[in-house]
């Protein structure tokens, strides 16, 4: 049984560099998961995972299958979301979720449109789906690096962000952090987004983001906890989406992401959290 989950990793390279580019992932994408499904903006995260769509597309026409120009690209496109987003729900009566869901309809259109006239099909599956098992040097390095921002970023901030997730109004009244605080959070979901759809791709990079972050909310109380439990879970979902893709011959990506939603469908039902089976438990009176 240890042969049959180590040889794999000892045996074949990619695989080796997949399991480190998706630890490195989980360390970076799931805390700031956290913090969307806290501020309850988890539908956010998915809206913001199509827009970097476009300009991962424009990276791709200028420089081809490049992590770095795909990157560069993904990146400007998702921060330009976010300020047109931010522009037009302080110009009109549109609140900022609604704004986020038509530039991402708009952007995830124009995207694929992009590089379905100037690409293959192939070249189109993998900027959607990811090439987990592809990851070279430049990927992992670029995973790693936006990872070890995310968390030093996440520790400056942190409480400010704590603050903002439960009383934004009160933190906006004592603290002139309120505006930076947010934006340098959508800074770091747009770059894990980012990072993430080089192995993910841009359709399920937001789900090692969410499905962790969401599965947390079940076995843990305070926010520090939450993370810990979200990373580890994240680590658990692509270590054994490796092993399944690479035993029964499945697209690693969605794999992953399927272990990860087993992962949540298990805490829903007995998370010690609010899960299912422990809601059917007698309770002392005072405590029901």
């Amino acid at each position: 049984m240890i042969d049959a989950v180590i040889d794999p990793f000892v045996e074949f390279a990619f695989m080796r560099r997949a399991l480190v580019g998706c630890f490195a992932l989980s360390l970076g994408a799931p805390p700031v998961g956290v913090f969307l499904v806290l501020r309850r903006l988890s539908l956010m995260g998915d809206a913001m995972s199509h827009a970097i769509l476009p300009g991962a597309a424009i990276g791709f026409l200028v420089a081809g299958l490049s992590v770095p120009a795909m990157s560069l690209g993904g990146f400007i496109a998702g921060i330009a979301v976010v300020l047109l987003a931010g522009l037009v729900t302080r110009s009109t009566i549109l609140r900022e979720d609604a704004s986020l869901a038509a530039f991402y309809l708009i952007s995830l259109a124009l995207g694929v449109l992009i590089v379905s006239v100037k690409g293959s099909s192939i070249d189109l599956l993998h900027v959607l789906f990811g090439t987990v098992l592809a990851l070279d040097d430049t990927a992992l390095i670029l995973i790693a690096a936006i990872a070890t921002l995310t968390l030093a970023t996440l520790a400056i901030i942190y409480r400010p962000l704590v603050l903002e997730c439960f009383d934004p109004s009160f933190l906006a009244s004592v603290s002139p952090l309120s505006s930076p605080t947010h934006f340098l959070f959508l800074v770091l979901v747009v770059l894990n987004l980012v990072g993430g759809f080089q192995a993910l791709g841009t359709l399920m990079v937001v789900g090692i983001m969410l499905l962790p972050a969401i599965t947390a909310r079940f076995w843990a109380q305070d926010i520090s906890n939450m993370i810990v439990v979200a990373v580890a879970a994240a680590f658990a979902a692509s270590f054994v989406g490796l092993l399944l893709s690479y035993y029964l011959n499945l697209p690693t990506g969605p794999a992953i992401i399927l272990t990860s939603g087993a992962g949540y469908l298990i805490s829903v039902l007995i998370g010690v959290q609010g899960g299912l089976l422990w809601q059917l438990m007698p309770r002392k009176h005072l405590e029901a």
